[in-house]
């Protein structure tokens, strides 16, 4: 049996990744696949935890984004807003930034659906740097869908206001990240292009 060095089993991690970092990350992982359990994309019907790992994803692999409570906050980033989950719960488990940035990005539902979208576009630049970061990664991931896999009863028209919505968006956000803002602009032109 050979020794190890203490420490070795951590050496594949980035330095500046402790294990508790890590432990609240994978904790909200599986926090978040619980809360989303049943729940389904409008499009494909795929299970609901593809989104927040896909917005995860862009944070980590094109954003380059490498603060965990971003990234905790990405996965749990539609927690409050579409499941049970009280802000209470977020703050006693993840803590208060990662609650404040998943509150900043939970529309309110008690709002007409046309009146949270204003919010948004009117919101956008007031959101902290990590909100900014998520919800720029958050409308990449819509907008692919909307291209890709959009609800059976939209149509092109509607597609396309979703994306100049977006658009409107996303003016708020520029200048957190200029890779997700340049995978951003790469897929609305795919997806108008494709909307001809």
């Amino acid at each position: 049996m050979s020794q190890q060095n203490p420490g070795s089993a951590r050496s594949h991690f980035p330095e500046f990744i402790s294990m508790s970092d890590l432990a609240m990350f994978t904790n909200a992982a599986y926090f978040a696949a619980q809360k989303h359990r049943g729940q389904t994309r409008k499009g494909n019907g795929d299970p609901y935890i593809n989104h927040p790992l896909e917005v995860l994803n862009l944070l980590a692999n094109i954003g380059n984004v490498e603060d965990f409570n971003v990234l905790t906050a990405a996965i749990l980033h539609d927690t409050i807003e579409d499941t049970e989950t009280t802000k209470e719960e977020i703050t006693e488990r993840f803590g208060a930034e990662v609650c404040g940035m998943v509150l900043e990005l939970s529309d309110d539902k008690s709002l007409p659906k046309e009146r949270r979208k204003e919010l948004q576009i009117e919101h956008a630049p007031q959101l902290s740097r990590g909100a900014k970061l998520v919800k720029l990664a958050d409308k990449i991931s819509n907008i692919r869908d909307a291209m890709e896999n959009p609800p059976a009863d939209w149509d092109i028209r509607r597609r396309r206001e979703y994306i100049e919505w977006g658009e409107k968006v996303v003016a708020g956000l520029r200048g957190v990240n200029e890779p997700l803002e340049a995978a951003f602009d790469g897929m609305v032109e795919r997806a108008v292009r494709s909307l001809r």
